[in-house]
């Protein structure tokens, strides 16, 4: 497995459709329907700021992970959509080096109208929604009970969306009425349906394998033709989630995340919150990459290396 980071994507067969913080889309030969190829590299944000240096093997992680998260959503989750087709892009597109750089960090995906916002699901006041809760009584202006303590689970879990910010700019917490302005009347309520129903599943397996979901951000767009609604992005990653352990949990103060809490701390306590052009020690990349590649295997059951060895079987 490769030691260095792959932060850049160049692929001379296929045209770049877009570039995120984390994934660069391109476009593919079409078919039946419209497809894309989503290409996880290492890059690494916090703060809606792209680190200089990366994190090996992080994208190979968020791809095979999410992938993992498809298969038992739609196991759990009746009638979710999603765009996931296939590990990879399809056979003969790219290069033989091309194909070797996107060996378990790419997907062929259903090209779809992405909704701008994010989705997400808080099951946990923690985070922003602790800071405002400790204000207001309230997490993305929803009235909570009184009296919840910090990291404490909610009653239910609770729909807190945000806007979608481009690259560059930054995500704003919004009420669920505000979403459905964005997204109309037509579609919010089955977004929100959606996300809660896939935050539940998902929770439920997790805490199976000894892994408390606090909160997580989803993404839907839609199919123009059909007008379905379909889960898309990734899912339930080290990125897009906070995840606890479940022997470790304590009520009242700040968990230790599997995450990029690691690279959170070290830049507010060395001053570099926001701050572009940073580049992580070796102790930070270390230590983040430990923490998504614990949860991965914790989640899927395997090593990182076994799940490649599948894909090259």
């Amino acid at each position: 497995m490769a030691s260095d980071p792959i932060t850049s994507i160049n692929l001379t067969s296929l045209p770049k459709v877009s570039q995120g913080k984390v994934r660069d889309l391109f476009s593919l030969p079409e078919d039946e329907k419209p497809r894309l190829l989503f290409v996880t590299s290492d890059r690494i944000s916090a703060y809606d700021v792209i680190l200089k240096s990366g994190i090996p093997s992080k994208g190979i992680i968020l791809t095979l992970l999410s992938a993992k998260w498809f298969e038992v959503l739609s196991s759990r989750v009746p009638g979710l959509k999603h765009h996931f087709l296939h590990l990879g892009p399809p056979s003969g597109v790219v290069t033989p080096d091309e194909a070797q750089m996107l060996q378990g960090r790419s997907m062929t995906v259903r090209r779809l109208k992405i909704f701008p916002i994010e989705a997400i699901v808080r099951g946990y006041v923690t985070g922003s929604g602790w800071a405002e809760y400790e204000k207001n009584q309230t997490i993305h202006g929803l009235p909570q009970p009184s009296g919840l303590a910090r990291c404490e689970r909610l009653p239910e879990p609770i729909y807190t969306p945000s806007t979608k910010a481009e690259l560059g700019e930054k995500d704003i917490n919004i009420s669920p009425d505000e979403a459905r302005k964005i997204v109309g009347d037509k579609y919010a309520s089955r977004i929100e349906e959606l996300a809660l129903a896939c935050y539940k599943a998902g929770a439920a397996y997790a805490e199976e394998r000894g892994i408390i979901i606090a909160d997580t951000k989803f993404e839907f767009g839609v199919d123009e033709e059909t007008d379905e609604i379909y889960l898309v992005d990734e899912v339930l990653t080290p990125d897009s989630s906070r995840f606890w352990s479940k022997a470790d949990y304590q009520v009242g103060r700040e968990q230790d995340s599997f995450d990029k809490q690691v690279l959170r701390n070290w830049l507010v306590d060395n001053g570099l919150k926001g701050k572009p052009d940073v580049e992580m020690p070796p102790e930070v990349v270390n230590k983040t990459k430990a923490r998504y590649t614990e949860v991965y295997e914790r989640l899927t059951g395997s090593t990182l290396e076994e799940g490649l060895a599948k894909l090259a079987a």
